[in-house]
């Protein structure tokens, strides 16, 4: 007889198997299944406040999810995130899972509009939102209908009747039936990060979060309950998400959450204070961490990862040698949840993006929809038991992405002999010069090994005959000079001569989102 809410893993199978029983609930896989089997006290989470054991965590879930109903939410309705990294964020994402209640976390670093357009987007009937994000969430509360707002403490003004979550957390009840939902029901939304264009609703299922956790963070992290992760992506990103919510709490194992801004500042006090065994970032941060001279990591940090966009040689070699430890370079998306493409501890070449991780199935197509063959540029087509429901009222772009079990990823890509993927970029960021396909990851990878420069984007621009060549745009680091000639000479000496940014711009900051992507589309304008 089947255990409801309880998904069977075996590591051992190859891929991993994962099967779920017809009644099941994520949250209370992740949450409860550790109380009930005695790991109550073991701690769940570390945020700015304080710590917090799994029985704690269950009891925040379970009033979380007691708040949503009695504002009136139904089963399947929406609630909008637009919260910090602390407690409240796992308590209420998990608790509307409980409850059977669609959460929609959203990029927290946005105008007024772009919230006005996740909340009709959605359709969401209640939003929660952290003190510090109200002067930007509040205006787009104007227009919209929302049947509730609630805020972490109380505001008045002519907004509306906002009521404290704090307030309401204390006095709901501390125990709730989770819905009888199933593997394939709706659980959660996420938007795609913008990086070129209008963000899409991505619809995600009960069964994709231990599904990533098994095939990514057991089969390929090996993550243990000893483990103590520190993800400096965000939670609202499907990457952060997994890295300090799903995989910390598929083992019983915990997670620090971090409000503010991410720093070398904020990871190294990180670092130092709660020393993280696994460690999350985003390629440019881990270059900004390595330009500081004074950053130093976890005496217990065995691992970290990287994803978001590729992660340069230099960088990684550097990291080694360094501090004695491996990145584990990925690639993933918003609509597979995350990563799917890594390299292993077992198994690293820096430069490269690795190999399929167990489970999923890749191919590089030709612009004819043919497979390539080894050693030929080709775009990225996945199949997963991840991969979102379609995008939210988004037809044809489903269609566009989705194609029976396979997604289109939209990143090129080339496999060698031995089955090692390297990015070669973006389909809408190539470049094609002199009738040849440039990847600006390539040359901002030359350029950024450099010793002077902090980062670099490339994009094309048309030269006086209209043809297209690249352009960079550079960070240098901080104290540091460097000359247009000088750079051009630099990635010249690496590249084949047609590669070379024939214009260089040096600028104090590259346009990103908030999961650390370049948007490139900003740089075109």
């Amino acid at each position: 007889m089947d255990t409801p809410h309880r998904a069977s893993i075996d590591l051992a199978a190859r891929p991993p198997i994962v099967q779920f029983p017809r009644t099941y609930n994520a949250a209370v896989d992740l949450v409860d299944r550790h109380v009930a089997e005695g790991r109550g006290s073991r701690s769940a989470y570390i945020d700015d406040r304080g710590a917090y054991s799994y029985a704690e965590l269950a009891e925040r879930v379970n009033a979380a999810g007691n708040v949503l109903r009695e504002l009136g939410l139904q089963p399947e309705q929406r609630v909008m995130l637009a919260m910090l990294d602390t407690i409240d964020f796992p308590a209420m994402f998990l608790g509307a899972l409980k409850a059977g209640i669609v959460p929609v976390p959203v990029n927290t670093l946005l105008k007024p509009a772009d919230y006005a357009h996740f909340l009709r987007d959605s359709r969401a009937r209640a939003v929660i939102v952290s003190d510090a994000l109200m002067p930007v969430v509040g205006p787009a509360l104007d227009g919209v209908k929302v049947e509730v707002v609630v805020a972490t403490t109380p505001l008045g003004g002519d907004r509306g009747s906002h009521r404290s979550l704090d307030a309401l957390m204390a006095g709901a009840s501390r125990t709730l039936e989770p819905a009888a939902t199933t593997p394939d029901d709706v659980a959660f939304w996420l938007y795609s990060s913008g990086s070129t264009g209008t963000p899409k609703g991505a619809v995600h299922l009960h069964a994709h979060l231990m599904r990533t956790a098994a095939l990514y963070a057991q089969a390929v992290l090996g993550i243990q309950p000893d483990d103590v992760v520190f993800s400096a992506a965000k939670l609202f990103f499907a990457y952060g998400l997994g890295n300090a919510l799903t995989f910390p709490l598929s083992v019983g194992g915990c997670g620090v959450l971090l409000a503010e801004r991410v720093t070398p500042a904020a990871v190294a006090r990180v670092m130092a204070t709660h020393q993280p065994t696994i460690f999350c970032g985003v390629p440019t941060l881990y270059a900004s961490l390595l330009a500081d001279a004074a950053f130093a990591v976890s005496p217990k940090l065995r691992v970290s990862t990287s994803a978001g966009e590729g992660l340069p040689r230099h960088v990684g070699e550097a990291w080694r040698a360094r501090f004695g430890t491996d990145i584990l370079d990925g690639i993933g998306s918003t609509e597979l949840l995350h990563i799917f493409l890594s390299n292993h501890p077992s198994k690293i070449r820096y430069g490269t993006t690795g190999t399929p991780v167990p489970g999923y199935e890749l191919e590089l197509r030709g612009d004819d929809g043919t497979r390539v063959s080894d050693g030929e540029e080709g775009s990225l087509w996945v199949r997963g038991d991840t991969a979102c429901a379609g995008y939210w009222n988004q037809r044809e772009r489903s269609l566009e992405t989705f194609h029976g079990r396979w997604a289109r990823t939209g990143d090129r890509y080339m496999r060698d002999a031995d089955g090692y993927y390297t990015y070669c970029g973006r389909s809408d960021d190539m470049l094609k010069v002199g009738g040849i396909w440039v990847s600006p990851f390539e040359v901002e990878s030359a350029l950024a090994a450099h010793p002077a420069v902090l980062e670099a984007a490339v994009v094309g621009a048309p030269d006086p005959d209209g043809l297209v060549k690249p352009k960079a745009f550079v960070v240098l680091k901080p104290g540091a000079t460097a000359n247009d000639a000088e750079l051009k000479a630099f990635v010249k000496e690496r590249l084949a001569p047609f590669k070379y940014p024939r214009w260089i711009d040096f600028v104090s900051e590259l346009p990103k989102t908030a999961t650390g992507k370049v948007q490139r589309f900003k740089l075109r304008g």
